[in-house]
Order: structure tokens, then C-alpha cells, then sequence
């Protein structure tokens, strides 16, 4: 195991970053972080890496992928991995033990004298870390990623009982946000929501942003990626993520029939899942098992030749706060046919880039996804439009909003002490400025 020993800038001087904010010790703590798979750990690292690019001082305290805690630094970024045990109900996830965390973070909120804790969810590790830092006085923001859809299958919920859990659910979180000094969420309808379930305080949307360079339009290259997966030359519909319930894959597997009588088409499945297996099941009983390729888990780093070989991507979640793998299809210049829920609607503009449908709706669906691969001019000025929509959610931006945020809840020091916060109470629902559209 690794000694906790006090950073080497833990108590540097005050200077600027490459965007004139000024340098702040940044604690970011949360539940997920690479290499689990899932958007609220890709948004982490790209969160703590992006401000520590930029000069920041950034901690990320996180479960240990091994069990055992430690410490190291990747990409100037230093991780306190917290000793962890595999939560049951999913195969890869783990959770950091309970006991003796508290007094963990007391320990590393006192050597690093953070200027702000940002947490990234409510659960184990972020949790007592909005517990530590509102006794030492440190602010707290709290970005929301929780949807109780997304743990109803993992849990094994009963779909009678979904209702109750997730009110349950969501009662939790609120009384955990309301320990917060700011609170933020990937989208509007997401800010929106949470005012519906009870938050009663201002919420601003700030996307989480994606890398505009890594996902970009590239044709000539479609070809060799194709190849790269092992996919024939012809038509096709990609998705990106878990395999799992709430993303109503099977919805696409049961349109691609129609689509086929129509287009030479196929489905590209990248990611893995509990539900991987029925999937098969579900294409070979419908007669198109040669016509829909599981890719597996694709490596970041490969990830954006995942739609470079696509034509378009689609979209069956119903809960989605932002999806960034969508954003990412739009920044590479791809139509998109999505389930018209939650957030997805905020980035498809029915006729413009794209098409919604209703969930569940296969044939509403079927027609959609024909109605982007006939025409290919229209395919070309769907996919212009997709990109153009992308570039509002540039990651520099949502990078500068943060060290904003950071800044404004930061406290002024007096004879050497920090000053308390305490949380605002009894506000009416309300949404702070949009910097970054939906």
C-alpha cells in the first residue's frame, strides 16, 4: 500500500491557469472512475484530467479497482484509490467499504486543503465526502448522473416495484443534494427533473462535454474502419453502450427485419452487458444474427472508429441524462434516430439530424432508421447538423464553467481560517444560466 503523504503543490502559492482562472486544489470525488465503464466515470477522468492540463492541482478519491488502497498519479492527475469490495449485483462495479472512510477523508481534506470538493454522485464515497467537507467548512459542488432506471436491472427489481424504489431513490439523493453548496447536472431536462423530484434549489445544466478533436468527421476512413471490426461494406447502424435494460437494444435488433427489406443493412453493437447473451438470442430467432455484430468492450482509445465506420447511430435509452455517446456520434458527423425520452430529444431535432420516436414503437422506428439510409444527400446534411449541434458541447467549454463554479463557491480566508458555508435553503425550483445548450 501506498503512505498518504501531502502533494508536493498541496500548499503552492496562488497563480493562473492557461484560461486565466486561478490555480485551485481540486478534491473530485465519486463511486465510478476508469476502468469501469459507464458515463459518469468517462466524464470523472475527463473532468479531473482536463483541469489538470491546465494546472490545476486535481485528487480524485475513488474505489480501488484491486480492493486495496493506494495512491498513484496518471495524467497529473492523483488518485487515492479507497479500499473497495465488488458490489454483487453487477459483475465489474465495486464500492468502497464504509468503515474508516470518514475518518479517510478527514485526513486528506486536512493535508490537502482543498479549495473545493466536487462530487459525482451520492452514494459510498461521495457521501462522506460531502460529510467531511461540510465539517471542515470546505464547499461542496455535486454533479448529478443518477437515474434509478439505470440500477433497476443491475438490482433486480421487480418492474411492479420500480415506482416505489425509485422514489426512494430519489428522496435519498435529494436530501444528499441539499448538503451541497451548488449543484449541477449534464442537461436541462435533467435540472428540470430534478426540480420534479423534489430539489427545490437552483440547478445549472453544464454539459459534460466531449472532445470536438477526437470525434470528427472522417469518410475517406470509413472503409479501413469497417475493416478494422471486421464489418462487411455495406449500410450501417451503430450503437455505443452497456447492453443492458434500460437501453432497449432489442428494440433495434427487432426493427432491423424491416430495415432490410428495404436497405442492405447491418447493426454494430459496441459495448458489454447483462443482456448480451439474449440479444444473440433475440437476432437468431429473428432470422438476422448475421446482420447484427457484437464488437465486445471497445478501448477508449479505439472508440471513435467505432462510429467512423457507421452511417448512423441509434438509440433505444429511456434514461439518459445527456448520453454521451449520442454526442459523440454527433461530433462525428452522424444521423441519429433516438427514443424520444429524457434527455435524448434536447440533442436530436426530429427532420434536422435525426429522428425520434417513441419507445417501443418498432415500427415507428423501422421507418425511421429507413428514412436516414435511403436518401444519402439527406444522410450528408443530417450528418452536418448533427456536427454543428456537437460543437455547443465543446469539453474547453465545460471545463471553464467548472473553474468558474469553483471560483464562486470558493471562500474568502480571513487571519488564516476558512469560513463555514452552510446550503440555501427554501428556494423555489428554479435553473441557473444554461452556459453550455442542451
Amino acid at each position: 500500500m501506498t503512505t498518504l503523504t501531502e502533494h508536493p503543490r498541496a500548499r503552492t502559492g496562488a497563480g493562473e491557469d492557461g484560461g486565466g482562472y486561478d490555480r485551485l486544489r481540486v478534491l473530485i470525488t465519486g463511486d465510478t472512475y476508469p476502468p469501469d465503464v459507464n458515463g459518469a466515470a468517462y466524464f470523472t477522468h475527463r473532468l479531473a484530467t482536463g483541469l489538470a492540463a491546465r494546472g490545476h492541482d486535481v485528487h480524485v478519491a475513488c474505489p480501488s479497482p484491486t480492493g486495496l488502497p493506494g495512491i498513484e498519479v496518471h495524467s497529473g492527475v492523483t488518485l487515492h484509490q479507497l479500499r473497495s469490495v465488488s458490489v454483487l449485483v453487477h459483475d465489474t462495479m465495486r464500492t468502497t467499504v464504509p468503515a474508516g472512510i470518514g475518518g479517510h477523508l478527514d485526513r486528506l481534506i486536512e493535508r490537502l486543503d482543498p479549495h473545493v470538493v466536487h462530487a459525482q454522485s451520492h452514494f459510498t464515497t461521495s457521501r462522506a465526502a460531502i460529510g467531511r467537507a461540510r465539517s471542515a467548512g470546505v464547499p461542496v459542488v455535486l454533479t448529478n448522473h443518477f437515474m434509478p432506471d439505470n440500477l433497476f436491472g443491475h438490482a433486480h427489481i421487480p418492474e411492479r416495484l420500480h415506482g416505489a424504489a425509485g422514489a426512494l431513490a430519489w428522496r435519498d439523493m435529494v436530501r444528499v443534494a441539499y448538503r451541497s453548496d451548488f449543484v449541477t447536472t449534464p442537461t436541462e431536462r435533467a435540472a428540470v427533473l430534478l426540480a420534479e423530484k423534489g430539489f427545490g434549489r437552483a440547478v445549472e445544466p453544464v454539459s459534460c462535454g466531449i472532445d470536438l478533436e477526437r470525434f470528427h468527421p472522417r469518410p475517406a476512413e470509413r472503409a479501413a474502419a469497417r475493416e478494422r471490426f471486421g464489418l462487411p461494406d455495406r449500410d450501417t447502424i451503430a450503437f455505443v453502450g452497456r447492453l443492458d435494460e434500460e437501453k432497449r437494444i432489442d428494440d433495434l435488433i427487432r426493427a432491423l427485419p424491416r430495415v432490410l427489406e428495404g436497405r442492405d443493412a447491418q447493426l454494430a453493437l459496441a459495448g458489454v452487458g447483462q443482456r448480451e447473451q439474449e440479444l444473440r438470442g433475440l437476432a437468431a430467432e429473428l432470422g438476422v444474427a448475421d446482420r447484427v455484430h457484437f464488437l465486445g468492450f471497445v478501448p477508449d482509445a479505439d472508440l471513435p472508429q467505432v462510429y467512423v465506420a457507421a452511417d448512423m447511430f441509434a438509440i433505444g435509452s429511456v434514461a439518459e441524462l445527456q448520453s454521451i455517446a449520442t454526442l459523440e456520434a454527433m461530433s462525428t458527423g452522424l444521423p441519429v434516430v433516438a427514443a424520444d425520452a429524457l434527455a435524448l430529444p434536447h440533442l436530436v431535432a426530429h427532420g434536422r439530424n435525426g429522428y425520434l420516436y417513441r419507445p417501443g414503437d418498432v415500427g415507428t422506428l423501422a421507418e425511421n432508421l429507413l428514412a436516414v439510409l435511403e436518401p444519402e444527400r439527406a444522410r450528408a446534411e443530417m450528418g452536418a447538423a448533427s456536427r454543428e449541434a456537437a460543437c455547443r458541447h465543446d469539453h474547453r467549454r465545460s471545463l471553464d464553467r467548472f473553474a468558474e463554479i469553483y471560483g464562486e463557491v470558493r471562500p474568502r480566508r480571513f487571519a488564516g481560517l476558512r469560513r463555514s458555508r452552510t446550503p440555501l435553503q427554501g428556494a423555489r425550483p428554479r435553473l441557473r444560466r444554461q452556459v453550455i445548450a442542451a
